[in-house]
């Protein structure tokens, strides 16, 4: 049975909405590590180290290898651009709201300008 899309974006977002989860990518985004490697910089157990990994993973942002004696993490940018694609869809609105920010800060300015 094949996950339809929007179920993949729930799954990304969900996985992406924890801390944790997007510090371990941002890690993997360097390369493999182990889930010990992964483990070091929390202040949590391996146990729910691993819980995290296994949400990664089920939402496909990660994949374990098979190398030797350890299975070695690394990332899946797949459900990434899926979640990019989907923004892209409101990129005119929040470039419409900088825009207008824009313009609100340059007629601050001007005033700031003409009451001096």
């Amino acid at each position: 049975m094949t996950r339809s899309d929007d179920e993949l974006l729930d799954q990304t977002f969900a996985a992406l909405a924890s801390s944790t989860r997007r510090a371990i990518l941002a890690r993997l985004a360097e390369g493999e590590a182990t889930v010990n490697e992964l483990a070091e910089p929390f202040n949590m157990s391996l146990p729910a180290i691993s819980k995290h990994i296994k949400v990664l993973e089920r939402a496909g942002l990660i994949k374990r290898g098979q190398k030797a004696q350890y299975r070695p993490c690394t990332i899946d940018a797949a459900p990434l651009q899926a979640v990019a694609t989907w923004t892209e869809q409101y990129r005119h609105i929040w470039e419409a709201r900088f825009d207008q920010m824009d313009t609100y800060l340059q007629q601050l300015k001007q005033k700031e300008q003409n009451s001096e």
